[in-house]
């Protein structure tokens, strides 16, 4: 997307601003599609949490996509998206029974991934096939906060405990119709998911009726220039033969299932924010824009490095600038950052703002979301409004007005 439509967007629409450029939603999902095409059953299921817009679903339903739910509200998302209830897995974590049984009345695929709850589940309702989700025990990811396949997990059942699992399917006799794992986001190495594919194998061979293996996601994107990302199409050559192999050995061709999020929507998305001063120290020089940690957190959470260009003033001279924003706590963006000249009024271009931004946000400060925009087809397509005071208020109740 060039700087000139990232410009008439903020001038049609207002910053700070979400922006989505659908070819690279596209690109994206063909790549992968591509990498895996020697496997006969693919099935992508979009992690609904990268990016919640309902217009982002629906893109991505259309283009073949199932979904990856993580509560029962994005399962309502999907099947506002007009997707089949089946082409959805539902991965929870510590939710109620209640939320899981209603899940299971919708008819989406139930991803179990503690043996009191699955024995709980198989009880009240052996004839709904489940999946379990095994912790694979592998250290992986790119922060400690999404690193999510190690032995101190709260998620997924420990293949220590692959003997208590079995027991539990022969004695409620629930079926199990798939195995799934996910280690961790921001995985460069190909070499991790291999080793823990090995083990999610030896534990498919455990269950006799399964109809897919789910390998979750976390592939690396690249951040700001020269940054490196996940080999996709030398992990889609070793992992299919691998992975074809295993099929022709269990006796079935079995659906080869990826959760990717970051992956499909990270570099389609753009956060555009205006200058409101230039502050100098002794030490730093301070660019302070429109936002703020209530908008783009993964910065101040995880560390992450969004590369920043001034899409006002691109080609000027490059000086060391401290991006921060307007809360009342500490929310840098970037520090001595070599950015083109900043002027007050000029905009700053995030990169890499599509994914676990704008759903992270909030409204800290009594500070407003933004507006989202896609990029699609040559035009710009408001997706959300931006808010405003009577949705800040909406569903508040001032009790001394009564």
């Amino acid at each position: 997307m060039k700087n000139s439509k990232l410009i008439q967007a903020a001038s049609e629409f207002g910053s700070p601003l979400y922006i989505y450029d659908a070819n690279k939603i596209k690109y994206q999902y063909n790549r992968l599609v591509k990498s895996f095409k020697s496997v006969k059953n693919l099935q992508l299921n979009y992690a609904v949490k990268a990016l919640s817009n309902i217009s982002i679903l629906k893109y991505l339903i259309d283009l073949g996509s199932g979904i990856d739910a993580v509560s029962i509200q994005e399962v309502h998302l999907a099947l506002k998206g007009g997707i089949n209830p089946e082409k959805i897995i539902y991965t929870p974590n510590g939710v109620s029974m209640d939320e899981i049984k209603f899940a299971s009345e919708l008819g989406v695929k139930i991803n179990i991934d503690n043996l009191s709850v699955l024995e709980d589940f198989g009880n009240s309702h052996p004839e709904i096939p489940i999946c379990i989700r095994i912790n694979p025990h592998i250290m992986a990811g790119g922060n400690s906060n999404i690193s999510v396949g190690h032995i101190d997990s709260k998620f997924g059942i420990s293949i220590h405990q692959i003997p208590h699992l079995k027991r539990i399917v022969e004695n409620t006799k629930i079926r199990i119709n798939g195995v799934h794992m996910h280690t961790g986001s921001d995985i460069l190495d190909i070499d991790v998911f291999l080793r823990a594919a090995e083990i999610l194998f030896e534990t498919a061979n455990h269950f006799k009726d399964l109809d897919f293996i789910d390998f979750g996601s976390g592939f690396k994107v690249p951040y700001y220039p020269g940054d490196s990302e996940t080999n996709i199409e030398e992990l889609g050559k070793k992992l299919s033969k691998r992975f074809n192999l295993f099929c022709k050995s269990y006796g079935k061709n079995l659906t080869l299932i990826f959760e990717p999020g970051k992956f499909l929507v990270s570099e389609a998305g753009k956060f555009i924010c205006k200058v409101n001063s230039i502050k100098q120290t002794t030490s730093t020089v301070f660019a302070q824009v429109d936002s703020g940690f209530n908008h783009f957190l993964r910065p101040m959470m995880y560390g992450a490095n969004h590369h920043i260009e001034n899409i006002s003033n691109p080609d000027d001279t490059e000086r060391y600038y401290s991006i921060v924003g307007y809360i009342c706590e500490t929310d840098t963006f970037a520090s001595n950052r070599k950015i083109s000249t900043i002027s007050i009024g000029d905009l700053l271009c995030f990169n890499n703002a599509g994914a676990y931004c704008h759903t992270m946000s909030s409204n800290y400060n009594s500070r407003y979301r933004p507006a989202e925009v896609l990029y699609i087809n040559n035009q710009l397509k408001l997706i959300r409004k931006r808010e405003n005071f009577d949705d800040l208020i909406r569903n508040q109740i001032n009790i001394f007005n009564e």
